[in-house]
């Protein structure tokens, strides 16, 4: 069954919080009477925890760095690579060596992609202001022309960053885990049977995948990447130009 309401197309003129903003919470009801089961996420694993990252260069080496890894590694990952000077800042991470950078254990191929990213928007090729008014379907497919970055990490940037309300990376192996622990499924859903079983959640499929993300994280006890304390992208380019 598909909802009617027709949704904000991004929450992202609501203030950060660390619970779901008001209109999120709308959608977040309206899910819990589709599904009943997504509606018990909350009840049995508490509130649905409000995350976001900063629009921009860093979040997408974010995702970079989150790429076919564990969670625990990505957020080190991150942490060591968020203090080498102007690692946030396109020009300035195109300056650091790859010595700092496998230091930091970014692989040669997560190099390769990072720079490819960096020199993106240091040409201007991407841009944060540019990508954010673009629809869902233009802006994953501006992204995805980069290097390195697919339709997951384009989908997690629109989830997280631009907080769109529609988005749904059915490729990320977290999300298959969850739904079929979740639904006690014999087998985890491909990443094309998952898509297909969330057109059910339209059009607030970004809030499905955040709860079972939330459900996953709570069955397996593994912490998100953001969980760590980590230097904003905001905070980490100004101290670079200190």
């Amino acid at each position: 069954m598909r909802m009617e309401t027709k949704p904000p197309r991004s929450w992202a003129e609501v203030p950060a919080a660390p619970v779901p903003p008001r209109a999120a919470r709308v959608g977040l009801n309206r899910l819990a009477r589709v599904d009943a089961d997504l509606g018990r996420i909350e009840r049995e694993v508490g509130r649905l925890p409000w995350r976001t990252r900063e629009p921009g260069f860093g979040a997408l080496l974010s995702a970079i760095v989150s790429q076919q890894i564990s969670n625990q590694a990505a957020a080190a990952i991150w942490g060591r690579l968020c203090v080498l000077p102007g690692c946030l800042s396109p020009e300035r991470f195109l300056a650091l060596g790859e010595a700092e950078l496998r230091a930091a254990g970014l692989s040669r191929p997560k190099i390769g992609h990072a720079r490819a990213l960096a020199e993106a928007f240091a040409a201007g090729v991407l841009a944060t202001e540019a990508l954010a008014a673009l629809d869902d379907v233009g802006a994953i497919a501006a992204i995805s022309s980069v290097r390195g970055l697919g339709a997951w990490s384009a989908e997690v940037y629109l989830l997280f960053a631009l907080q769109r309300a529609d988005v749904f990376p059915a490729g990320d192996l977290a999300l298959q885990a969850s739904l079929a622990d979740l639904k006690g499924l014999a087998a985890r859903p491909s990443a094309r049977e998952l898509r297909a079983m969330a057109e059910a959640w339209a059009p607030y499929r970004a809030l499905a995948a955040r709860l079972l993300w939330h459900w996953w994280r709570f069955r397996t006890g593994r912490p998100s990447m953001d969980d760590p304390p980590s230097i904003s992208a905001r905070a980490a380019v100004t101290n670079a130009d200190a």
